[in-house]
């Protein structure tokens, strides 16, 4: 990160007096940026939960025969014993996509 900073004060120490607002500029936008990310809460972020057939037909809209034969396609697909489960999260993210 100071690599890129070094190059702003390189810039900084010899660019034309003209173009230094300009600078001053572009400086504030990421000063900006980076104190409202700070001042902006966390995300909050899911645990990723296995879902069941059941659970996961119902979210997808589909039959439990279908799923079965097609629990393949989806890479949020995993076996546990010979539980077929999904994951949660990867089944958002499916279902975010097709949106």
């Amino acid at each position: 990160m100071r690599l890129h900073l070094d190059a702003i004060l390189k810039a900084a120490q010899e660019i034309p007096r003209e173009k230094l607002p300009r600078l001053l500029g572009d400086i504030e936008e990421i000063r900006a940026t980076a104190a409202a990310r700070l001042a902006a809460p966390p995300a909050e972020t899911k645990p990723d939960v296995l879902l069941d057939i059941e659970q996961a037909r119902v979210r997808l809209g589909v039959s439990k025969s279908w799923l079965y034969k097609n629990h393949s396609r989806f890479p949020f697909t995993t076996h546990e014993g010979n539980k077929l489960l999904f994951s949660s999260a990867g089944l958002e993210k499916y279902l975010a996509a097709k949106q």
